[in-house]
């Protein structure tokens, strides 16, 4: 039984990436932060006791800002594949906490890498890097690849690029497996409310429910590459498995802009848009990315891999999985009035 350790568990990718390891025998263990109140939402219904039921998951307490507990997490566990999906992972709040973004998410990959030497796994255990398109930032060329030159935009795309880049000098300078999987936006019902895709989702699903009057969002213009977090996660798994590491763009070389997700949305709902969407200048960027589109042609060619949920289908997924909760709260609304 292979053994895995997920940072960002209890995260939208960690979750899916848990389910499908899971599914593949995996004994798989996860990091989480130490709160008041449980985080654990996305995970819920896999975390059992696997003493009843035979399910391999396992949570324990640890921080990417705490070197010594992933040293010693490293030495107990000797997990066979480390995939680091931990961070900070909120564009907009970068510019509010650049010093924790950076210490999390870029230095927080040094500190898994470190202590993988230190626990003398870099023969035995197979790393991952979340990277992320907002690297590319200022596009030099359309669409990116792997080749592209990054220029980021914010302090989260700073860190990622740091990230990204001690991967790659890990892998050149210890002969460690690893892998940086350089993914375009995915988005699901598991999307935390802040981000653009499931704001925009959730709101327009209370709106019809007359849960909500109004949704306020900064550019509309701003156009993305949007995937399938399930779908993207199988991708992090199959880099890790083949017989030698490399770096590769997952997305589906599509860009739409945030107007035609909200468009795509509310016509889903029956409703015009315009009535009920508003700007709001705190939701713009100091720096904003333009225009992001990946190709993937490397991982459909070397992977066998390409996305298979495209744009008007995954807002329809999450138009679904809103629409019911917006329905479920409004039961409750109306059963307390």
């Amino acid at each position: 039984m292979k053994k895995a350790l997920i940072t960002g568990i209890t995260g939208q990718d960690g979750s899916y990436l848990a389910e499908l390891l899971l599914e593949k025998g995996y004994e798989v263990h996860g990091v989480i932060r130490r709160a008041s109140t449980f985080n654990t939402s996305r995970i819920d219904h896999l975390y059992q006791d696997p003493h009843v039921n035979g399910v391999k998951l396992f949570l324990h307490y640890g921080d990417l800002a705490d070197s010594v507990q992933m040293v010693k997490l490293l030495y107990d566990l000797q997990p066979d594949e480390i995939y680091n999906l931990g961070a900070q992972s909120h564009v907009r709040v970068s510019f509010d906490v650049p010093e924790y973004t950076g210490d999390v998410v870029g230095v927080g990959s040094v500190r898994i890498l470190e202590a993988i030497r230190e626990a003398k796994l870099v023969n035995k255990t197979k790393y991952y890097q979340a990277s992320s398109s907002e690297m590319f930032g200022k596009v030099q060329e359309v669409p990116q690849t792997e080749t592209t030159p990054f220029w980021p935009r914010s302090p989260y795309g700073c860190a990622k690029m740091y990230a990204h880049w001690l991967t790659v000098n890990y892998r050149e300078s210890y002969n460690l497996f690893a892998c940086s999987g350089i993914l375009f936006n995915h988005e699901s019902p598991r999307r935390g409310e802040t981000f653009v895709t499931r704001k925009i989702t959730r709101a327009a699903t209370r709106i019809k429910m007359g849960l909500q009057d109004k949704l306020y969002l900064g550019n509309l213009d701003a156009k993305r590459d949007w995937g399938y977090a399930k779908e993207y996660v199988e991708m992090m798994w199959l880099m890790l498995q083949q017989d030698q590491p490399d770096d590769y763009v997952i997305a589906t070389n599509e860009t739409h802009t945030v107007k035609e997700f909200v468009q795509e949305t509310f016509a889903l709902l029956d409703l015009d848009w315009e009535k009920y969407v508003d700007y709001d200048d705190r939701y713009e960027r100091p720096a904003e990315v333009d225009l992001l589109i990946g190709d993937p042609a490397k991982a459909k060619k070397q992977l066998g891999w390409e996305p298979k949920v495209k744009f008007k289908e995954l807002v329809k997924i999450m138009v679904d999985a809103d629409l019911k909760l917006a329905q479920d709260e409004a039961k409750i609304k109306k059963a307390l009035a």
